[in-house]
């Protein structure tokens, strides 16, 4: 099935996801304005790093010493035209890093992809990486060479030239091939001819950490000028540092997929996760501060990138003591939608795809492209705590389905979805109705862990989320608040519990020693 939206989708995700302007980075400043439309290039620019550039700039340099070094290719400088996603996935296993727009172009106006008009909105983009002179290339993917380059730091015998000013060469290179104004300070000191780019991304929670900025944690941090290009990811505490040096002042971006495996976008296929472009900036790296103030889907990717960060990293024995959801989960945000998901299609639920596409409405058409696992409807949810709470709700089913799997899946999302197209909201059905049980096990314990997460992060009483449904996630506050854990409660969620009266056994027979309790809280709610 071809799933490539470029043309087909992205004016309907333009629509639906509107926001602020992007805030500019704090501290060390990008320089500008972001857009999240398609990139435009201008003209096509000399590339520095070719190894002709290279060999004229260290002449230049050094005309005595030039003789007796040997600049050849070490890297080259190409294209891919993958016919399927299989393909590209063979490419990102190779740990080839893609962008999906050439590399050697003037960008007049910032965005988040781009999609070559000579190919078909059907078809993957050309996909434009640097790759080391013996790459192997892998069969059946058309790939055309653009250039050969040469970076020193990819070159093992610079090592032995220590009377060789690289970063002054490639300053030169930059000279020559008319690209001086992409260069750092005109008159750099020796330590600031390159710089490794270090900084620190975070947000702010006015509910958590007294209001102080936090660390957005494990999301991909890119850089690049040129076939340069340098990515790493922050730290749990926001911090990043790049092992690759500049002279020159990258362009700046966040990729959305995190270290810890999850994605967060719409097309996870030719990219890894959504891209928030922070515009070019500094060698020596950039600071970002994001607010609810700042680029709202700039804002919602971080909100929910700690949240499923936090989760998953809480997901141990010593804590949470559940199973995680599935490491490599796509997660997707519709800024124009209410109502959330965990669908888990991309993991191969096999629900009802009629369903799923009328409860999506105007986004269905996505549906037939590619595959989510969690939809997240952030429409008039203005705070963080609001798009965090949703998100470990959806999460808290996550944990569940990895316990349970597809078959119990599969008439359990199909309730839900039913319900709500019959109910206009999410009324979650009738108690009684066919599978109605499979809703109340898994509901009761997804509000329940948002309740219990919730008090967790900003203290209190315990909310009750979902207490107004007809199904009782009271029933799992009230066994954790008598000294039952989370843990102990989610070893009764088995493939056979498809109801509150087979939970309540399952307790029982796991817990023998806490008959009275199960039973005593069971009872209060008619079970």
């Amino acid at each position: 099935m071809k799933r490539y939206w470029f043309y087909f989708v992205c004016p309907l995700l333009l629509l639906a996801s509107c926001g602020k302007d992007a805030v500019p980075a704090t501290g060390r400043d990008s320089d500008g304005a972001v857009s999240h439309d398609m990139i435009q290039l201008g003209e096509k620019l000399k590339d520095p790093y070719t190894v002709e550039n290279m060999r004229t700039a260290l002449t230049k340099v050094y005309p005595t010493k030039a003789g007796r070094v040997d600049i050849s290719a070490t890297d080259l400088y190409v294209r891919f035209l993958p016919p399927d996603e299989e393909s590209l996935r063979r490419l990102q296993e190779r740990g080839v890093y893609l962008m999906d727009h050439p590399m050697d172009y003037r960008i007049v106006k910032e965005g988040d992809y781009y999609q070559d008009p000579e190919v078909g909105p059907d078809a993957i983009t050309w996909q434009y990486a640097l790759v080391p002179r013996d790459f192997d290339f892998p069969d059946g993917i058309k790939w055309e060479l653009l250039d050969e380059c040469y970076l020193s730091e990819n070159d093992p015998s610079t090592r032995s030239m220590p009377d060789i000013d690289w970063a002054e060469v490639e300053r030169e290179a930059f000279r020559i091939s008319g690209n001086a104004d992409m260069l750092g300070p005109d008159e750099p000191t020796r330590a600031s001819a390159k710089a490794t780019p270090h900084g620190r991304i975070t947000i702010v929670d006015p509910g958590a950490n007294g209001g102080k900025a936090f660390g957005v944690a494990g999301v991909k941090v890119v850089a690049n000028c040129f076939v340069k290009i340098a990515t790493c990811y922050t730290d749990r505490d926001g911090y990043y540092s790049m092992k690759t040096e500049f002279s020159s002042k990258p362009r700046y971006r966040l990729v959305f997929e995190n270290s810890t495996g999850f994605s967060i976008g719409l097309n996870l296929i030719v990219i890894a996760g959504s891209v928030s472009t922070m515009g070019t900036g500094p060698q020596e790296g950039l600071d970002l501060e994001v607010t609810s103030s700042s680029d709202r889907r700039l804002f919602t990717r971080c909100v929910v990138n700690n949240a499923a960060y936090d989760y998953y990293s809480r997901c141990v024995p010593n804590d949470l003591d559940i199973a995680s959801p599935p490491s490599d989960i796509r997660l997707w945000i519709f800024q124009e939608l209410k109502a959330s998901s965990a669908v888990m299609l991309h993991h191969g639920a096999f629900i009802d795809r009629d369903l799923f596409q009328k409860y999506l409405g105007d986004y269905s058409r996505i549906i037939k492209l590619f595959l989510p696992d969690i939809t997240l409807g952030v429409k008039e949810k203005e705070d963080y705590s609001l798009i965090w709470s949703v998100t470990t709700h959806e999460l808290a089913h996550g944990s569940h389905y990895s316990r349970v799997g597809n078959n119990y899946w599969t008439p359990y999302v199909d309730f839900i979805l039913s319900s709500y197209l019959e109910g206009g909201t999410f009324s979650y059905g009738t108690d009684g109705a066919e599978d109605s049980g499979y809703c109340a096990v898994g509901e009761s314990w997804a509000y329940f862990m948002q309740s219990s997460l919730w008090q967790d992060r900003y203290g209190g009483d315990m909310p009750l989320f979902g207490a107004e449904f007809w199904f009782h996630p009271q029933i799992f506050i009230e066994l954790y608040s008598r000294g039952m854990s989370r843990g102990d409660l989610f070893r009764a969620l088995k493939k056979d519990v498809t109801s509150m009266d087979d939970l309540k056994d399952t307790l029982l027979s796991l817990y023998p020693d806490q008959e009275s309790t199960i039973s005593l809280v069971f009872a209060r709610y008619g079970c």
